[in-house]
């Protein structure tokens, strides 16, 4: 009773194998980095990522299988194009992280209409207008799940799951159908969407794979990874340390109050959909949390590898006189300030590598606390203790940190990613391996739990943040 899990992320694609008692098996990973061919932008390869997701699942299908489903995660919002009838893309995918649609955004801003650049609706809209401006083409758009689905099922299937619908920016507010008003009002034409279907439940087979097992499971990285860390009943939480940062909140069955980001700067997002019954969340957002860690690295020269970053930290001779804020790509969640840069306060002549370390990880760890407060605001739920995930969970000073800041007990995921174990859950549920969300919650146990061991001084933190804002106004004036 194993399921295939693939994962499409946003450097790579890896695929493994989930087994009922939830150990990941026989993982297999292939790069796939996107292009940046231009400043602000972000291309990828979708015929090269669907070759390496089908590389990648029938290695670990051969070395674990059979499987009794397949599951699918995926990076959110990155946008392909394809031709129905050759199946062949059209043009180079969008990533989630390009910001060629700003203009855009901001003219449709002007007219009331609220869409972020790293949505898929104005890239899809610049695709659509390069290659097919008279709109008589017979086109199929997706995100990555869609994509992966017709790859893995030989074309047969053109579906997305809620969770990634319902970040397209093309879907009404409730998630319960695609929006033909704004997708009128960016010429895109209806019949090259993809029909919008549960995140749990068999959808087809995956006629590629040896055996056609049945696709039965789907959601974005971060509502995979909350499914995967066990967040499934109201008030759970759980944040991934990556590149960035995101931590999400399961509500339940009621969509948030606000229409597109709350007071404190978080967003509603379906959690996941499952026998037509949505389960919403509110997801909170840092823009640079691990590539702190890679400045030091590879542009300052402070560390050898990223490792050495949590026994340096602990030589620090001084904590709390050097601060740092992680805004390398400015300010997410509660602030949104896009022109924030990162900034480095209280150096003196006793300042040395070790401070400036310890300082990165407190900054980073300041701001996971940020995001907890924000969604617990916005989401009106107490976080009674965070989990956690991501490759920044493996550094213990990190995490102490984190459990500082946030004066709250951190549970550390078992897997580094959790996403994997999410689209099992998902899969898995609609074949009756796990019987429902609960068993889900149930079968959660932590690898380590860290608790506060002192209070760290938030009111210095947030002076240092004012410090950090407005460095660049001009992008500090932007807001999607």
């Amino acid at each position: 009773m194993s399921i295939l899990v693939v994962d499409a992320g946003t450097s790579a694609v890896r695929a493994a194998v989930v087994r009922p008692d939830g150990a990941v098996e026989h993982v297999h990973h292939r790069p796939t980095l996107p292009s940046t061919p231009a400043p602000g932008f972000v291309e990828l390869d979708a015929s090269a990522l669907a070759a390496a997701a089908l590389e990648v699942a029938r290695a670990a299908l051969a070395e674990g299988g059979p499987v009794e489903a397949v599951g699918i995660a995926n990076q959110r919002a990155s946008t392909i194009v394809w031709d129905r009838s050759t199946g062949a893309p059209v043009a180079p995918g969008i990533g989630w992280q390009d910001l060629r649609t700003v203009p855009l955004c901001l003219m449709l801003r002007a007219n009331g209409v609220r869409l972020a650049p790293n949505a898929s609706a104005t890239k899809l809209a610049v695709i659509l207008e390069a290659i097919d401006p008279h709109r008589a083409r017979d086109l199929c758009f997706g995100t990555l799940d869609t994509w992966l689905v017709w790859t893995l099922s030989g074309g047969a299937l053109h579906v997305t799951d809620a969770t990634n619908a319902a970040v397209t920016g093309l879907v009404h507010h409730d998630a319960s159908g695609w929006d033909d008003d704004m997708l009128a009002g960016l010429n895109v034409p209806a019949s090259m969407l993809p029909r919008i279907v549960d995140s749990s439940g068999v959808i087809g087979t995956a006629d590629a794979l040896a055996g056609a097992p049945p696709l039965a499971g789907m959601a974005g990285d971060q509502q995979a990874s909350l499914v995967g860390q066990g967040c499934t009943r109201a008030g759970q939480a759980k944040a991934t340390f990556g590149t960035g940062a995101m931590l999400d909140v399961c509500v339940g069955p009621e969509r948030p109050g606000f229409e597109a980001r709350g007071e404190h700067g978080c967003f509603p997002i379906v959690a996941w959909r499952r026998g037509g019954s949505d389960t919403w969340g509110v997801e909170a957002a840092m823009l640079s949390a691990g590539s702190c860690l890679e400045w030091l690295r590879d542009d300052l020269g402070l560390l050898g590898s990223v490792s050495e970053s949590e026994e340096l930290a602990r030589a620090a001779v001084s904590r709390g006189e050097v601060w740092f804020v992680p805004a390398l790509l400015g300010l997410g969640t509660p602030v949104w300030d896009f022109g924030a840069r990162g900034t480095l306060l209280g150096l003196t002549r006793g300042a040395g590598r070790a401070e400036i370390v310890r300082a990165v990880l407190d900054g980073v760890a300041h701001r996971g606390a940020d995001l907890v407060e924000a969604a617990e605001a916005d989401a009106g739920a107490e976080i009674a203790a965070l989990r956690v995930d991501g490759g920044m969970t493996a550094n213990a000073t990190f995490l102490q940190a984190l459990a500082d800041a946030s004066q709250r007990p951190i549970e550390v995921s078992p897997v580094l990613e959790a996403t994997t174990l999410g689209a099992a859950y998902l899969a898995g549920m609609a074949l009756g391996i796990w019987a429902d969300e609960d068993d889900i919650a149930e079968a959660w146990a932590p690898r380590q739990v860290v608790e506060p061991r002192r209070r760290l001084d938030r009111d210095r933190w947030r002076q240092a943040v004012e410090r950090a804002r407005g460095t660049v106004p001009e992008l500090s004036a932007l807001d999607f």
